[in-house]
């Protein structure tokens, strides 16, 4: 469902599917929309003072930024199924943890990359400190990553199930 240390992403189909037809868009409609726009406001004239014109311009960019984020996503992706609920932390898991042992300081998380963000739970990147530190830890075993200060700091596994968004 997300990205692994390998660069490897894995997709359910249907995140694949849908990061395709997002693709699609942006390579065929989006792309006359955005020509269209373009060729309308050079047309008014003098392009130094043409909000218009340079509005248009970066919102071009911004598409063709994307679509090289999809294209380089989907290259690598691996269309497979959501990780075994085996009680260890893999990438596309909702993942609980208690801070520093503290049964009542804890924080439940989506361990995916950002294409999978969802706005019902908070979502951390396996590349990121905290989701490269619980990767492969079971249920009950504590993680070490290290805080953006630079210090260590440690967490216990408490739950770790596959998503179901």
């Amino acid at each position: 469902m997300t990205q692994t240390s390998e660069n490897v992403t894995w997709l359910t189909q249907e995140a694949y599917n849908k990061l395709k037809e997002e693709l699609e868009y942006l390579t065929g409609p989006a792309r006359t929309e955005i020509s269209a726009k373009i060729a309308a406001a050079r047309e008014e004239g003098d392009l130094r003072e043409n909000g218009g014109y340079h509005a248009a311009k970066e919102e071009q960019g911004k598409q063709e930024l994307r679509v090289r984020q999809l294209t380089q996503l989907l290259e690598s992706a691996k269309v497979g199924e959501a990780p075994a609920a085996n009680g260890a932390v893999a990438p596309g898991m909702v993942v609980t943890i208690a801070f520093d042992g503290d049964e009542d300081d804890t924080m439940t998380f989506l361990l995916a990359s950002r294409e999978y963000a969802s706005s019902d739970i908070e979502t951390y990147s396996p590349q990121s400190p905290l989701g490269s530190g619980v990767i492969g830890h079971k249920v009950g075993e504590d993680a070490q990553y290290e805080l953006p200060n630079g210090k260590p700091a440690s967490v216990r596994i408490l739950k770790a199930e596959p998503y179901e968004g």
